[in-house]
């Protein structure tokens, strides 16, 4: 298993963390989502054979949130 952590710009709301958590959980391979909506940040555990860093930060950016 890998862990990264995302840097996510716009998130403001519980709403907003439900839907990064739903779009990342959502994805084929990712094991453990946490989001900090204080600090702006998503850690993420997921299986690198399965899904890569790039796919996170994109089903992030498709809730319209920026990942830094």
């Amino acid at each position: 298993m890998k862990e990264a952590t995302l840097g996510v710009k716009g998130m403001t709301c519980n709403h907003c963390v439900a839907s990064v958590e739903g779009a990342l959980k959502s994805l084929d391979g990712v094991s453990n989502v946490d989001v900090n909506l204080d600090a702006g940040k998503v850690d993420v555990k997921f299986d690198g054979a399965k899904v890569s860093k790039g796919q996170l930060a994109e089903a992030v950016e498709d809730q319209g949130y920026d990942v830094e």
